[in-house]
């Protein structure tokens, strides 16, 4: 063991010429700290002009996204600068090949962690002037509620990047590596085929923005409730009487619904009441309309409006529409229109009549003469 110890040294101090061993090193040495010597006054210069010139052209731009990447980028341009130095600074030593291999490997690793960083913080950078810009803008692009998935999404690719860069370096074979991972996703695929589904659906879902956190949403069988969370497998949404209703995405995606807060969140109301045969019409849609104006969270803009809609078998049919600021109030404003209703009517004597059948009873002798006739 002490044997080969003594010849890896000897081999690794090994003067390569006719200097002696000192001289040798000093000169290689030398080289070695001159190369380290001009990529760090590279990476000064570099960081320099783009601290001095790089804000000067990005003052030019409307916007601060330009100082902002400046900012995160620069210092890590400055140690890849530095780190690359290194790596060819040890690389021009007469080192053991061995010793060679296992620095510039660890150096290179350094160095692909360092690129993986900066393009990192580049796109978490643009993600955070995304989202500054686009609070209040319920028109943007990207849903707000995609950003923590992009940003995942995108530091696992990046890494997975960087993974077959490093393989490669080390020459393994990532063709047989990609191979088996295709084969595993398609064997994963098959068995979580429903998840994948409800995955894929829920990024339609973030995309596309049928609706959106906070809207109220009513389902095909007749739920209505406020849409609380929209995640990769589910939707959560929260009902009127204060139950959650958790559906998946896929079903969502396949299924017809009535967003209440889109176009905007104004609702309008309906009201249908019958007044009985000789009610004066025109009067009865004057007390209608005024009736829900006297409501205060009842809007004048678009204004109330009331209709004879129809004949019925007992009364003349007439609705009454009108608008409320917030879906949310329609339900209370209702309420409140209809009891101004009754006691209008009352006060003005118009009468809401109850459903009336007329039955015509004949004499039993009668109809016994009738059928006897028809027998004959």
């Amino acid at each position: 063991m002490n044997s080969r110890i003594l010849s890896f040294v000897q081999a690794l101090f090994r003067p390569q010429g006719d200097d002696g061993p000192i001289l040798f090193w000093a000169k290689e040495i030398l080289g070695a700290l001159l190369i380290l010597a001009f990529f760090w006054m590279l990476a000064q210069l570099i960081v320099l002009m783009l601290n001095k010139w790089g804000k000067r052209l990005a003052a030019f731009t409307n916007t601060d996204l330009n100082d902002r990447l400046l900012q995160r980028v620069i210092p890590h341009v400055s140690r890849l600068l530095i780190m690359l130095g290194v790596y060819l600074a040890i690389l021009s030593l007469p080192l053991h090949e061995k010793l060679v291999v296992i620095l510039s490997g660890i150096l290179f690793i350094a160095m692909v962690a360092i690129v993986f960083v900066l393009i990192y913080h580049a796109f978490d950078e643009l993600l955070q002037w995304y989202i500054a810009g686009q609070q209040h803008n319920s028109g943007a692009l990207i849903s707000l509620h995609m950003i923590p998935i992009a940003e995942k999404t995108a530091m696992l690719f990046l890494m997975g990047t960087a993974l077959l860069v490093i393989l490669k370096h080390f020459q393994y074979d990532i063709f047989s590596l990609i191979t088996a991972l295709g084969i595993g996703s398609l064997a994963i695929g098959l068995a979580a085929k429903d998840t994948l589904a409800n995955m894929i659906s829920g990024f339609t879902l973030m995309l596309d923005r049928p609706f959106r956190i906070g809207d109220r949403i009513q389902l095909v069988g007749g739920q209505v409730g406020d849409v609380g969370d929209i995640g990769l497998r589910s939707t959560k949404i929260r009902t009127l009487d204060n139950q959650l209703l958790i559906i998946p995405n896929s079903d969502l995606c396949n299924t017809m619904l009535i967003n209440q807060a889109f176009p905007d969140v104004r609702a309008k109301g309906c009201i249908n009441i019958g007044v009985a045969y000789g009610s004066d019409v025109d009067r009865v849609k004057e007390i209608l309309v005024s009736a829900a104006l006297e409501v205060e969270d009842v809007l004048r803009d678009p204004a109330p409006e009331a209709y004879f809609v129809s004949f019925g078998d007992s009364a003349l049919n007439m609705s009454l529409f009108f608008w409320v600021q917030e879906y949310s109030q329609l339900f209370s404003n209702t309420d409140k229109v209809n009891s101004l209703i009754i006691r209008r009517f009352n006060e003005n004597g118009i009468e809401i009549p109850f459903p009336i059948r007329t039955v015509i009873m004949e004499p039993l002798a009668k109809r016994h003469e009738e059928a006897d006739i028809l027998v004959r």
